[in-house]
């Protein structure tokens, strides 16, 4: 297994182009992260790679680059495919790749995903692609019809392929990998090593390259705290820990979505704003908690493992382990979320005694102790209700009435005559806008969206927390 290259490692010693050198240098790419680091030379090279990462190590950089080298653009085929557990990692991916991808014109990444209708993505793909990124299940209905030809591809990236087998795409990544050219080149990105990720590879990899980066976080960057609890006071333990350190914006982990339903009835009853992503959610409802909580209209994202991976959230305060996970790995994943770049991070987790064996594993992995606290030393920090910052307003109508945020921002602050700085993240979907105002003018602005037009017509809004 190769030892990660030095982080500080410059991107000026590969054998980029000078117009992909003067692009990463104009987006701040100085210096490589280890994963960069440590994997570019060989996929560069043409090398199969099965590399650890985890979110936010720099991973799509780190296979984006590779791709993007060897591609020709006069050649309108596909020939680059990148396969994604969730819409919303797929969506990340695209908006990396087409950033990287600004050093040459007119180079084409389509989002290829469930929970969007087929007929935009088959017109599009009608109009030739370079690069497709999206889910498994997606892109075999595409392959299935006869709307996506894979016979001229060069790169298959398998992005988080541990999730991939997780949510049961094992049958469907392998139909994917036989539609695709036998001598191209296969990316393989993980952030744990399970059982299956060696019989994945096995069974369409050409002696891979392995790199491994240490999935541990900088003790000075996160704060851990452990706290002992009954099974029967663990979830009122959770109302205690962020009615004391109040953060902005928390996720809990759960291990099941029984938990997940159980905490939010719990929460929410003293008064904290909290949504739950399980599962059982459907795509419609899925996009919604996703859309609210990375726009700060809820404090609180209950989950499970599953349900968030691929969910990468700017500015998240806190992460809260409900129940102690029994993968000492996907420990290290969920606090990784918090902290960020910069950022100071605070990790809070709970355990029962029928727990103490698996923080003892997880303790082995992080190489030092666990900081424990009484569950006595919590008190709340304030009378007043954790409630987030913003409110999400639902607009009847999105892509397919040509809209844009732009024009909803445009009428809220034009005619509506609200401040620009009232108003937060605009989310623009195929049927749906949503718009983050303000809590404290959230009524007095869906009143007046009402009253305004948007791209010349009459809208209908209303509060999406009215459901």
């Amino acid at each position: 297994m190769t030892s990660p290259a030095s982080a500080s490692a410059a991107f000026s010693t590969l054998p980029l182009t000078p117009a992909m050198q003067e692009n990463l240098h104009s987006l701040g790419y100085l210096g490589m992260t280890p994963i960069q680091a440590a994997s570019l030379p060989l996929t560069l090279a043409g090398d199969d790679l099965i590399a650890q990462a985890k979110t936010g190590s720099g991973k799509t950089a780190a296979f984006a680059l590779a791709l993007l080298h060897k591609l020709d653009v006069r050649n309108l085929n596909v020939q680059a495919l990148v396969l994604c557990p969730t819409r919303e990692l797929a969506d990340q991916v695209t908006q990396e790749i087409r950033r990287l991808a600004r050093f040459e014109a007119n180079i084409k990444v389509l989002t290829l995903c469930g929970g969007s209708t087929m007929r935009p993505q088959i017109e599009s793909l009608s109009h030739g692609a370079h690069i497709a990124v999206g889910t498994p299940g997606r892109i075999m209905d595409h392959l299935e019809r006869g709307t996506l030809d894979l016979g001229q591809l060069q790169t298959l990236v398998l992005d988080e392929a541990d999730r991939m087998l997780d949510m049961g795409f094992h049958d469907d990544i392998t139909y994917v990998a036989r539609q695709c050219p036998k001598n191209r080149q296969t990316l393989l990105f993980s952030a744990t090593f399970p059982e299956g990720i060696a019989k994945l590879s096995a069974q369409f990899m050409r002696n891979p390259k392995e790199v491994k980066v240490q999935a541990t976080h900088e003790a000075s960057k996160i704060q851990q705290r452990w706290y002992e609890v009954e099974r029967s006071t663990r979830l009122d333990a959770v109302t205690q820990l962020l009615l004391h350190f109040r953060p902005a914006s928390t996720i809990a982990f759960c291990n099941t979505k029984q938990q997940c339903r159980d905490l939010v009835d719990v929460l929410t009853a003293h008064g904290i704003e909290a949504i739950a992503l399980h599962g059982n959610l459907e795509q419609r409802d899925r996009d919604q908690v996703l859309i609210q909580f990375a726009n700060r209209s809820a404090s609180v994202l209950v989950a499970t493992d599953v349900a968030a991976r691929g969910l990468d959230i700017a500015q998240l305060e806190a992460v809260i382990n409900v129940d102690v996970t029994p993968d000492s790995e996907v420990h290290i994943h969920r606090i990784g979320r918090t902290g960020r770049g910069d950022a100071e991070g605070l990790a809070l987790n709970l355990a029962s005694m029928d727990e103490m064996g698996r923080v003892g594993n997880i303790e082995v992995l992080q190489g030092r102790q666990s900081e424990w606290h009484p569950v006595s030393e919590l008190t709340p920090a304030s009378n007043q209700p954790l409630l987030a910052p913003m409110v999400t307003i639902q607009i009847l109508g999105g892509r397919k009435e040509k809209i844009r945020p732009g024009d909803v921002l445009g009428a809220l602050t034009g005619e509506a005559g609200l401040q620009g700085s009232s108003i937060g993240k605009i989310n623009v979907t195929d049927f749906h806008t949503y718009v983050a105002i303000e809590r404290s003018i959230a009524g007095s602005a869906v009143g007046l969206l009402n009253s305004v037009k948007v791209k010349g017509k009459k809208v209908k809004a209303r509060l999406l927390s009215d459901d």
